[in-house]
């Protein structure tokens, strides 16, 4: 049996951040990954380019059962520091929007960064090192016995960082959460976050053949909204603003689209009226809006209008109906696109039995949670990867 200071169960970012960080303190680690290699969250995020934090990263970009959890580990480690060891290692990166931070050339540089972190702290990673079995406190060690493919380690501390169930073909499992439980904490109904909506029966069939098309909207449900681009999909919808939205929808919650977003829809058809009177409503739609989208749209949502009238036409009440529709379009998901594209896991270990400053556990000690296996979900643009960074430094300082 081989000693360690701790042991990290998980070679994602936020096992490899807790990793380095208790290394350079001068701590004996060891991380253990059942996958043939490191990161692999991290080479795929950002289309290989990795979106590694947000500059406008704040707990209000967080869901959780309890919003504060996240206040202490993100405000002990910013951006601002994952950025300077970024920077330090030579990386070059853009910023694409919304503050979200990019690597210039590719994801495999982040990795490289963090094994070459933990390489200089001495800690060792090994992988393809399946975990079978977690025991702890039936030797008078009251050390973590982690029974692996690669034999026995053992340590005082134990790191819990096994992502979610996100991305199954990854590796992603639901192990984090049976050895929360098996050390008596809770775990939060887990489900899909940050994941394509679904559509059904005539939804779906009015749509599917304007897979690919892409516009602007402000997507709302339970009082949250976004606005950036929908993508239509062979299936249902996609794109930034329903992927965010998507953490905040569940099936039968109303879901409005506003289809001219940040404009208000009838003083628009109002402007057009009286700019160009004698231009069909169909065409004007198809200049709002790209215009396959728009001819749909008059066929199926507004064909009781006859939108091939010149907009002049058209009374006050007549535009008022048009609007309504552009402003909450009336569609209805049905479903999410699940575990095998959702980028995130909503739910997980329940951050009531959890130190918010050290991430450690408050049922048994020596044992820490960190990353995506708890409760703590980020919204879309590098919200997730700094809070892998945050959750894993908090540990890797406490342990």
């Amino acid at each position: 049996m081989e000693h360690y200071d701790v042991l990290v169960i998980g070679g994602g970012a936020a096992g490899l951040m807790c990793a380095l960080t208790a290394g350079q303190r001068g701590k004996r680690v060891l991380v253990v990954e059942h996958a043939n290699k490191i990161g692999k969250k991290v080479l795929m995020s950002g289309g290989g380019r990795c979106n590694f934090t947000n500059t406008g990263t704040s707990p209000e970009n967080f869901l959780s059962a309890n919003r504060h959890f996240c206040k202490s580990a993100l405000a002990r480690y910013t951006p601002w520091h994952f950025i300077g060891m970024v920077e330090r290692h030579g990386i070059a990166y853009h910023e694409k929007e919304l503050g979200q931070l990019f690597c210039d050339v590719s994801s495999k540089l982040i990795v490289k960064m963090l094994v070459d972190e933990c390489a200089d702290a001495g800690v060792r990673i090994e992988t393809s090192c399946g975990v079978e079995r977690v025991v702890h406190g039936e030797t008078s060690d009251r050390l973590f016995h982690l029974h692996t493919a690669r034999g026995t380690f053992a340590a005082p501390a134990l790191v819990v960082a096994t992502g979610g169930l996100s991305i199954p073909s990854m590796g992603a499992s639901g192990f984090g959460y049976e050895l929360a439980r098996q050390f008596g904490h809770a775990v939060l109904p887990t489900r899909a976050g940050l994941v394509p909506l679904t559509l059904s029966g005539k939804h779906q069939e009015r749509l599917a053949d304007l897979s690919g098309v892409a516009l602007p909207v402000t997507a709302s449900c339970n009082d949250q909204d976004f606005s950036n681009f929908m993508l239509m999909t062979h299936r249902g919808i996609s794109g930034p603003s329903i992927l965010q939205i998507s953490s905040y929808w569940q099936p039968g919650d109303a879901l409005r689209l506003d289809l001219l977003p940040g404009r208000d829809a009838l003083d628009a058809l109002l402007q057009l009226q009286a700019e160009r009177p004698a231009a069909e409503l169909r065409t004007l739609l198809g200049e709002l809006l790209p215009k396959r989208f728009a001819q749909r749209l008059c066929e199926v949502w507004l064909p009781q209008l006859q939108p091939s009238r010149p907009i002049r036409q058209f009374n006050l009440p007549q535009l008022r109906e048009v609007a309504a529709v552009l402003a909450d379009w009336p569609l209805v998901a049905s479903g999410t696109e699940g575990y095998r594209t959702a980028e995130v896991t909503l739910g997980g270990v329940d951050t009531d039995g959890v130190s918010s400053s050290t991430m450690q556990s408050r049922h048994v000690p020596g044992l820490y949670f960190v990353g995506e296996v708890l409760d703590v979900t980020g919204w879309l643009g590098g919200y997730n990867f700094q809070w892998a960074w945050a959750s894993g430094h908090a540990a890797g300082s406490a342990v």
